[in-house]
């Protein structure tokens, strides 16, 4: 049996495993806050829902990728996006206990208007459609090459089955999947980095010495990772819906240990990159390094991109109909709700097909809502209705800049890659706050 049929074995066995085992909603309560038995998710489960709905396919190779590029150093660079999960977990404790809201739907039509939450749902829904291709995009290409039969057949495959256990639960069946699907990350995990620290030549001192600390080799990327984390959780509903589930405290416990945890698990992907980089590869670092250790270490790897993709695709689906039947209150019921998932998954696949590339959609994504920094981490503030859309479209108008790559350079004032990433981040999250005030200090 070659790796392609032990591939397409993974894939379905564990899809129809989750299937299985997925509990089934009936009630509102259970497809859209995942309420069983009266009882919300506790800390342990909800930490581990957490970290694994993003650590998505497409973070863990970029994490290897960045190893491979910069060495260790890549790998702390793109850990500092995690931070988001500790902002998350404060600001969501405080919008609960301290100002009453059971959404972030609810504070911004309190504070805003129902137009607002319109523009902002046009964010979050782009987001949740990128999610479905980008994700998908990463299992097709350990099926065949890219626009080869084989690589569509899986991505289809692979969706399906995924959507079909979603919607069997809704966000049940997400969080109790991820729960299994955590588990087996952490197991492939050891065991891959076993056999790489198990080679006589790599050691814990060559992964230390990898990387420069400097500007141009990660930092420019860490330090925009970490600008980025003020607004970046706020437009991805994966992160922000597990915020309301449980009680106030054991929400920002389980944040805040995912956002130490989650971090220290990218760091540990991207060694896998710095092995690759030890060795003169080039190309996919994890790809690379699965055929130089074997059939079974490919397997392995294969198995841990098939775990993150499917965990980041049934939150996907679960997210997007939350967000049109009880955020836009578009149809309350669960068979809506499933509705819902079948038409993000057939549009959230339609980009595979059009030779869409898995773009750096962290960064860009990212740059595009910095204009929510303000309206998030200032919340307690009240300002006219005007501010919140003067601030998120000065982030739109900073993150076409940075598409475009017409950003000015005299601005710039590091070299190397992702230098651009860290200055139209800065500048342009001064200005969205600037912008944010400007209107309130007017009134005055």
């Amino acid at each position: 049996m070659d790796v392609i049929n032990w591939q397409w074995l993974l894939v379905i066995s564990s899809s129809l495993i989750l299937f299985f085992l997925s509990p089934l909603a009936k009630t509102t309560d259970q497809f859209f806050k995942a309420v069983n038995q009266k009882k919300a998710p506790n800390t342990l489960v909800l930490t581990g829902s957490l970290i694994i709905s993003w650590i998505f396919a497409k973070s863990i190779t970029n994490a290897a990728n960045l190893g491979l590029s910069f060495g260790i150093v890549g790998g702390v660079a793109y850990a500092g996006y995690y931070l988001s999960f500790a902002v998350a977990g404060v600001i969501i404790y405080q919008l609960r206990v301290k100002g009453g809201f059971t959404s972030i739907h609810q504070f911004l039509t309190s504070r805003f208007g129902k137009k607002a939450v319109a523009v902002f749902s046009i964010l979050i829904a782009f987001r949740l459609f990128n999610e479905v291709w980008s994700n998908t995009m990463v299992i097709g290409s350990y099926f065949g090459e890219q626009e080869s039969a084989s690589y569509y057949w899986s991505i289809l495959v692979f969706t399906i089955l995924t959507l079909g256990y979603a919607l069997k639960g809704g966000l049940s069946s997400s969080i109790f999947t991820d729960v299994i699907q955590m588990v087996l990350f952490s197991v492939l995990l050891i065991i891959i980095l076993a056999t790489i620290f198990s080679a006589e030549e790599f050691t814990t001192k060559e992964i230390i010495s990898s990387g420069t600390w400097s500007f141009e080799l990660g930092l420019n990327l860490f330090f925009a990772a970490l600008i980025q984390s003020f607004s970046y959780p706020f437009h991805d509903p994966v992160l922000t819906d597990r915020g309301f589930i449980s009680s106030p405290k054991v929400t920002r416990k389980s944040f805040l240990w995912a956002s130490i945890l989650g971090a220290i698990c990218i760091i540990l992907f991207s060694v896998i990159g710095v092995y690759a980089q030890s060795q003169g590869m080039k190309g996919q670092a994890a790809v690379e390094v699965g055929k130089a250790l074997g059939v079974v270490i490919l397997l392995v790897i294969n198995f841990i991109m098939i775990t993150s993709a499917a965990s980041t695709l049934d939150s996907t689906f679960s997210s997007f109909s939350k967000l049109l039947s009880v955020d836009l209150n578009l149809g309350k019921t669960v068979s809506f709700g499933r509705i819902s998932m079948i038409i993000v998954a057939v549009l959230g696949t339609l980009p595979v097909f059009f030779g869409a590339e898995i773009l750096s959609a962290t960064t860009i994504s990212g740059t595009m809502v910095i204009g929510l920094t303000p309206v998030f981490i200032f919340w307690k503030v009240k300002v006219p209705k005007i501010s919140f859309y003067a601030s998120v479209i000065c982030g739109l108008i900073f993150g076409i800049l940075l598409v475009l790559k017409s950003f000015p350079e005299s601005l710039i004032f590091t070299k190397g890659k992702y230098a651009d990433l860290l200055w139209v981040n800065l500048w342009g999250i001064l200005s969205c706050i600037i912008l944010y005030f400007i209107p309130k200090w007017i009134k005055k």
